[in-house]
């Protein structure tokens, strides 16, 4: 019965991945691309706040004490689905207590709107493949590997640079034809935060893989941006 209960938190923690997935890019595509007036900074300072709360989670989730103290507290098996819980239901509240920023700060109309579409499509397709490439199961919280199972991703995308879901994540978001105050501050924010969080997931991963992550950053030199960064 417990196990019956335990497989239940678990399939139903990754609904709520999907969940939030799926309102992310409902709230992007239609909510935060609604043209409306402009309300303020007050607007931008609490949207601001709610995302950092949810970065905060995750943030907290990397550091290993926290990471020991919970492991004392709950099922190893369940770790990750707990933590897929928490970071699905905060994403969702983001959103549920998102207050409107308005403003339009550029709109692409015709054939030039279809490079912007690509350069999204573009996006999202590295994203996938990301996340292909790490296992979507294990992302969602049904799936459990052992960190002995664990592969270190060199090959396909991790080859253009060594976070390309990051790479995919810049290219969706701030490759909107009709750049919106609520987009540009979704954007701008998550995007800080992405950023702010790639030495952290480094240092895990020498961590974890030692000399050969090591090779894979002599190897492959940038972080997110092909060329650049």
């Amino acid at each position: 019965m417990l196990k019956i209960l335990e497989r239940g938190f678990v399939w139903a923690g990754g609904a709520m991945f999907v969940t939030s997935l799926a309102a992310t890019a409902w709230w992007y595509a239609f909510r935060f691309g609604v043209t409306r007036p402009f309300t303020g900074l007050i607007a931008i300072l609490i949207d601001g706040l709610l995302l950092s709360i949810f970065a905060f989670h995750h943030s907290a989730f990397a550091r290993e004490p926290i990471k020991r103290r919970l492991a004392s507290l709950i099922p190893t098996r369940l770790l990750r689905s707990v933590y897929v819980w928490v970071a699905s239901s905060l994403l969702i509240l983001v959103y549920v207590l998102w207050q409107p920023v308005g403003g339009s700060i550029y709109r692409i109309g015709g054939w030039p709107a279809w490079i912007f579409a690509i350069i999204q499509l573009t996006g999202i397709w590295l994203i996938a493949q990301s996340a292909r490439a790490i296992d979507p199961l294990e992302l969602a919280g049904i799936r459990n590997s052992k960190t002995s199972d664990v592969e270190l991703q060199t090959g396909g995308v991790y080859g253009i640079v060594r976070h390309p879901l990051y790479f995919g994540w810049l290219l969706a978001v701030f490759g909107a034809a009709h750049m919106t105050g609520d987009r540009l501050t979704f954007a701008a924010v998550t995007t800080t935060y992405l950023v702010i969080a790639i030495p952290w997931e480094e240092q895990a991963l020498e961590r974890e893989f030692g000399q050969r992550y090591e090779l894979y950053k002599q190897a492959v030199r940038r972080k997110i941006l092909p060329y650049l960064y």
